[in-house]
């Protein structure tokens, strides 16, 4: 067994390692995740022993909240986003000669190897400095801590595990997307209830830890500030949940190992004509425009981001209007309608990381720098056909929602300006910091391994390119002058013209660099 255990964590770090030896993009994505890591660490174990600073059962409160929200962010976040370990899959180690529980057992290993997971732990041995205050509380609280940090290995591997053969499916990820939609709207809960005076905050995290305490992580809280026989009791009772939670782990992996892989199923191809047929000449624009609409249609991964700029305006809109006084001004459904198609926008930093390998037949197809141009502009038009009906609708429940329906007109043409001048910096950002987005992963996977913090330079500097970019007519009005929507879908089409022509002229002379950094192993 303790071979097994040097063998996985060997394996996890020489992955690790690996995004040293790579190239300059690879490198600098690693570090950038390690920098992130670090620093979250040092903050969250600085925070968590402030709270020794509190009254004693109010830090014991803070712990246990705190403590619950990592173990579902264990087990939410490599459901939805860049997985923290998203090289585990089972899958991929079925045809390895090893026992269940030497694959368990190796498994956990190297989900407890690696910059993020150690974050974690340091995060949480932050509630030992904050709440224990003897050394029976210190002892129980070391123990306390492995148990938290084995417990969110355990319940994530066991949640991944359990829907990985579900995940690798259409289906599966389709209702994974709507799923994601409660997380954001759960995510957002906390601040509705402060911005709407509904309650004392103190008085709610009372009554939230209090609907915790009897929770596995808020029975480790809770020892650690008794440190005495009762909290040992606590620890006892938490290490029965951790060895069940393992037990079915296990039962789940043996399970998942012999079970076909649902995803290469067959399945039946619609045939017909669509809108691009019907309404644009042949030539190779329609022909683009056809493929894009398909996978808007398709991809759940687009579905959930266009899904999300829907929930995250309305939060948004009912949040700021109920913490203005006076009301609501017609900046509000501007402001909501142009962040709606912001969000849009953004999905459009990545043009080619969906096309994957494929994209050589796109290289092949293109011949010239306006070649190039038109599969840009194809796929632009692909999601401003798609985008337009869906800021309208945002304009007018916006405006409608903050009793401002003269706004209507005017967040409908924000809204197109800032989906133009998206579109403008994402052609840009596709061609300039291009990376691979997985096949067959979850609809929240970002990028190929080791390709994560590529990644999130590129959607970071495709928001900072449209908000400086949009500052222009940003700022004269949010002070009043609305009348400057007019101009926005024109000043919005302008960028967007000069980002194609642009990102057509780097793309075109860096095609094979950029099918190399789309065609990335996953």
């Amino acid at each position: 067994m303790s071979g097994t255990v040097a063998l996985f964590a060997q394996l996890k770090l020489r992955l690790l390692a690996g995004n040293l030896r790579g190239d300059l993009q690879r490198k600098l994505g690693f570090v950038f995740s390690l920098v992130v890591a670090a620093g979250l660490a040092v903050l969250g174990f600085a925070l968590m022993a402030l709270v020794r600073l509190a009254p004693h059962d109010v830090a014991a409160d803070i712990v246990v909240v705190a403590y619950s929200a990592i173990l579902v962010g264990w087990m939410v976040v490599p459901l939805l986003a860049f997985g923290l370990d998203d090289t585990l899959d089972p899958a991929r180690l079925s045809l390895f000669p090893l026992r269940t529980g030497e694959l368990a057992v190796g498994m956990f290993t190297a989900s407890a190897t690696g910059v993020w997971p150690v974050a974690t732990l340091v995060v949480v041995a932050g509630g030992l400095a904050g709440l224990a205050t003897s050394p029976g509380g210190v002892l129980v609280g070391a123990v306390a801590v492995l148990l938290q940090f084995a417990l969110c290995l355990v319940l994530s591997r066991l949640v991944t595990t359990s829907l990985s053969g579900a995940l690798r499916t259409r289906r599966g990820r389709d209702m994974l997307a709507v799923a994601a939609l409660f997380v954001v709207v759960l995510a957002q809960l906390p601040n509705l209830l402060l911005n709407t005076n509904l309650g004392d905050p103190a008085a709610m995290l009372r009554g939230t830890a209090g609907v915790l305490r009897w929770t596995p992580p808020g029975m480790l809280a809770h020892a650690i500030a008794d440190g005495g026989l009762f909290g040992l009791a606590e620890v006892a009772v938490v290490a029965l949940v951790v060895v069940l939670a393992a037990w079915l782990w296990i039962k789940a992996l043996s399970r998942a190992l012999v079970t076909p892989d649902a995803s290469t199923q067959g399945s039946s191809v619609r045939e017909g004509s669509g809108l691009a047929d019907r309404f644009l000449p042949d030539g190779p624009l329609a022909a683009v425009v056809a493929k894009e609409l398909k996978y808007l249609r398709r991809e759940p991964r687009f579905r959930v981001l266009w899904f999300t700029s829907v929930v995250v305006s309305a939060v948004l809109a009912l949040s700021l209007s109920s913490n203005i006084p006076g009301g609501a001004g017609p900046w509000l459904p501007i402001a909501t309608t142009s962040m709606a198609a912001i969000m849009i926008a953004l999905q459009s930093g990545n043009l080619y990381g969906i096309d994957g390998a494929s994209l050589w037949m796109n290289v092949v197809a293109i011949g010239s720098e306006d070649g190039f141009r038109t599969d840009l502009a194809g796929r632009h038009l692909a999601n401003a056909i798609a985008a337009t009906p869906l800021l309208v609708a945002i304009a007018v429940a916006g405006s409608l929602l903050t009793g401002q329906p003269t706004a209507i007109p005017f967040a409908v043409l924000a809204g197109w300006g800032a989906l133009g001048v998206g579109l403008g910096v994402g052609a840009v950002t596709s061609v300039a910091i291009p990376y691979t987005v997985p096949e067959r992963m979850n609809a929240f996977t970002g990028a190929a391994p080791g390709q994560g913090g590529q990644a999130f330079v590129s959607s970071m500097g495709a928001f900072a390119g449209i908000a400086a970019l949009t500052l222009p007519l940003a700022v004269p009005i949010a002070f009043g002058l609305v009348w400057l929507c007019v101009v926005a879908p024109v000043y919005g089409l302008l960028i967007e013209t000069l980002g194609r022509r642009l990102g057509a002229t780097i793309g075109f002379s860096r095609m094979p660099e950029l099918v190399a950094a789309v065609s990335r192993p996953t």
